[in-house]
């Protein structure tokens, strides 16, 4: 059986390209992961696209009711904005992400997780870095 990494997953062109990549250069089985904060139209075709690339799997996970609770709101009370202008909502869901990527991780017996920013240091760096995915 082949070892999984979990991959956060947004369906655009470099999570989409990372799959074939985790496969044949580490021989892993791709596990990918959206989390849902309210993206609608955004997750149509997220499934097949990610599946037709290699993926062994795709959870698409709403977050969108726990993201408003236990972030959004917090922050809103908390008058948390950005130069006096926005929210930072992205940066706000970060957290719950993550709890979540690792959440399926152990429930699927992961080796590891990945994000785009990981891969992208991986390939500048050297082998001994890479060894340790």
């Amino acid at each position: 059986m082949k070892e999984k990494v979990i991959l956060a997953y947004s369906g655009g062109l470099d999570t989409t390209a990372i799959i074939p990549w985790l496969k044949e250069t580490y021989n892993y089985d791709v596990v990918c992961v959206c989390a849902d904060c309210g993206q609608e139209e955004e997750l149509d075709g997220l499934e097949q696209r990610a599946l037709s690339c290699g993926a062994a799997k795709l959870y698409i996970e709403d977050i969108t009711d726990e993201f408003c609770d236990n972030y959004i709101v917090p922050c809103v009370q908390a008058h948390a904005v950005y130069e006096n202008k926005y929210l930072l909502g992205t940066s706000m869901a970060r957290p719950l992400i993550a709890k979540r990527l690792v959440e399926i991780a152990r429930k699927e017996g992961a080796v590891a997780i990945c994000t785009v920013l990981l891969v992208r240091v991986m390939t500048r760096s050297d082998s001994s870095l890479q060894s340790r995915l």
